[in-house]
């Protein structure tokens, strides 16, 4: 592969932390995590009550080692990219219909140069104006990465080269996907550069001027964190939360919280007890709290060196509870070294992957509830994929969608379904919006929709195509699910749409 997961300027920097070393190796394509036998109380069961179905077989020449998950746009197809492959073996983007059928739409490092970057591992973002938005690990100015834009049809522009700035001030290896803030701004975080060489947390616009808010390891010990590598979440008090894989008081990383203008304050730091080295993003559920994963650390570190990893909840103000340690089953059947973040399913639950454990030892996909009880839908195997490193996506059609990094076919990654027996639902773009706000809602089947409503106020909508509406946030609604009425039923948000003043 042409870019690893995690790039590091400086070997003797690496030296100097023998730890992150250990952390850091197991991101390498041909790596697994090493699982032990442990015999324990269990808190998780094993489920048969879905379907498992591997779609797409990377082969090399339409890309190779998905890191990164999908992500569904509003004309209905899922869209998502390699880190490696394609024309010039650097790195594709790609759409994927739910049946399978993949059509490359791009291939990076084919300017010269590779001005249009590389090695992208990376989620995607929609724009309300129907283009995607990424970044780029390597490749452009200095060979440390970019920020993209790319039509859903895959004409692509490069907005931002990073370590344009002397010194890289303004970061260097963007690693995580970008969060569309609501006044239309781009947020996201890079794993190196910066005042400190140990990741930024910056704001690009559309048109692509970047302003750095943030350089970790700005503070006494590194106590701000250093070298994230996740994608920031925007939660309701209009912030944005995050997690840093080092620093903090134990220096096995943090939970952080910054304004939109870049004060950043650190809510929690992780001592190995309750996790370490955080590598997945937040989501926030809909209690409010914030629920995430890491892969290492938690209550069962005899089963694996540094622990097998856990799932936590969160509260804003960074009250953490560890809600499970996984390899707590024997032969760690129940998962172990969860790379990918959370999806809160349209049930209330959570899914989540792990990239090591299971009955075959290739990783897992699982159920959550709030509560922490952990159930085991499916262990992979060679043929399925290998090496669980992204997190799902729900489709509105109520299936789950995910990449490995290798096995399938060819053994250069797959795109997998998981239907679990969920209903359809529909997604609205913004989440958040005043009255009069111009609102997307996604969907299937959409076409002869009848009503539309804010938590139960009506309004006047569009129907663009089966898979899209768009309306506006009418006059006296309030907070709560969006409906929609189609000949086939009513399709319910999967969260709260919240109407802001």
């Amino acid at each position: 592969m042409s870019v690893a997961l995690v790039s590091l300027q400086s070997a003797g920097r690496l030296a100097m932390r023998p730890l992150r070393l250990a952390l850091l190796r197991k991101l390498s394509w041909g790596s697994r995590a090493s699982v032990l036998l442990l015999l324990y109380t269990t808190t998780a069961i094993t489920s048969s009550a879905q379907t498992f179905t591997t779609l797409h077989s990377f082969d090399g020449a339409d890309g190779h080692g998905p890191a990164a998950g999908l992500v569904q746009a509003a004309n209905g197809l899922l869209y998502g990219t390699t880190s490696g492959g394609g024309a010039s073996n650097d790195g594709t983007v790609f759409k994927i219909l739910p049946d399978g059928t993949l059509t490359t739409l791009y291939s990076f490092c084919s300017q010269s140069a590779c001005a249009d970057g590389k090695g992208t591992g990376a989620v995607l973002v929609q724009a309300p104006d129907g283009n995607l938005y990424g970044t780029t690990a390597a490749g452009a100015t200095n060979d440390a990465g970019t920020v993209f834009e790319i039509t859903p049809k895959g004409a692509l522009t490069t907005l931002y080269s990073f370590c344009s700035q002397s010194n890289c001030t303004d970061g260097y290896s963007p690693q995580a996907g970008l969060v569309r803030s609501a006044n239309g701004d781009l947020y996201g975080i890079t794993t190196e550069g910066g005042a400190s060489n140990s990741g930024t947390v910056f704001k690009v616009t559309p048109g692509g001027t970047l302003t750095t808010l943030h350089s970790f390891c700005s503070q006494s010990g590194c106590a701000d964190g250093e070298l994230p590598q996740a994608a920031l979440v925007q939660v309701t008090n209009g912030d944005f939360y995050g997690v840093a894989r080092f620093g903090g008081a134990s220096g096995v990383g943090t939970v952080f919280q910054v304004t939109p203008s870049g004060t950043l304050t650190t809510i929690h730091s992780f001592d190995s007890a309750d996790g370490a080295s955080p590598f997945a993003g937040l989501i926030q559920a809909a209690n409010g709290n914030l629920y995430g994963t890491t892969p290492e650390g938690g209550a069962n570190g005899t089963a694996c060196p540094g622990g097998c990893g856990t799932v936590f909840e969160i509260t804003p103000s960074g009250t953490l509870t560890t809600l499970y340690s996984f390899c707590s089953q024997s032969d760690c059947t129940d998962g172990s070294a969860p790379f990918g973040g959370l999806v809160q399913a349209t049930d209330g639950n959570f899914f989540g992957t792990t990239s090591a454990g299971g009955a075959k030892n290739q990783g897992t996909v699982f159920e959550i509830t709030p509560n922490g009880t952990l159930t085991t839908l499916h262990s992979l195997d060679s043929i399925d994929g290998t090496l669980l490193y992204a997190g799902l996506v729900q489709d509105t059609n109520g299936n789950f969608y995910g990449t490995t990094a290798s096995g399938g076919a060819n053994d250069d990654g797959t795109v997998f379904a998981l239907s679990v027996g969920l209903d359809p639902f529909v997604e609205t773009q913004p989440t958040r919006g005043g009255v009069g706000a111009a609102v997307k809602i996604l969907g299937t089947k959409l076409n002869g929709a009848s009503n539309v409503a804010f938590d139960g106020t009506g309004t006047v909508f569009t129907v663009v195509s089966d898979s899209e509406i768009r309306t506006t946030v009418p006059t006296g609604a309030s907070t709560g699910l969006v409906t929609v009425t189609t000949p086939a039923g009513t399709l319910t948000s999967n969260q709260k749409f919240q109407v802001t003043p």
